[in-house]
């Protein structure tokens, strides 16, 4: 029982360090881009190894446009794709709501692109839509080598795309 308590401890110590930094980050940030690479190394930091994308999201055009990736040789900014009606997009981009994919035929129902994902050891998406007055305007990936997400990967990703979220829509 000891192990554990020290090992929670030891967990929380490093959010609380990682988080701090954050807060310097982002009082030192000159720019929207600032803003999302401060952000970015704080999520693959909390979370680990994995691909995080950041998009911007054009309702007229129904088209998502990166504007931020930890790996951009594989997903460069300023990639688009268009997004036609499915249920990802009515659940994500028009209700607003977190969608999971957990799995290979989640990410192949959802994502043209499943083999590079694949390649890059990602199994499991979170998709955080960013929100102004109830209306998406953008979205935070998160994909990784995970068999399913827990509540506090969840939560933290949640926050971390809030954080992002003003950087991102001064972008638009």
């Amino acid at each position: 029982m000891g192990n554990d308590v020290s090992a929670a401890l030891d967990h929380a110590a490093e959010i609380l360090v990682c988080a701090n930094g954050l807060c310097d980050a982002l009082q030192r940030a000159a720019s929207p881009l600032e803003t999302l690479d401060a952000v970015g190394r704080a999520t693959l930091r909390l979370l680990g190894p994995g691909l995080l994308t950041i998009n911007a999201w054009h309702a007229g055009t129904a088209e998502i446009e990166r504007i931020w990736s930890s790996d951009p040789a594989a997903y460069p900014p300023g990639g688009k794709k268009s997004k036609p009606d499915s249920p990802w997009r009515r659940q994500l981009l028009e209700a607003g709501q977190v969608f999971v994919g957990e799995g290979d035929a989640a990410l192949a129902a959802v994502f043209d692109d499943v083999a590079l994902i694949r390649s890059l050891g990602c199994t499991a998406v979170v998709n955080v839509p960013l929100c102004k007055a109830g209306r998406v305007f953008g979205t935070f990936n998160y994909l990784a080598g995970r068999a399913a997400w827990d509540a506090r990967e969840m939560a933290a990703l949640r926050v971390l795309a809030n954080l992002a979220a003003p950087a991102v829509h001064a972008t638009l």
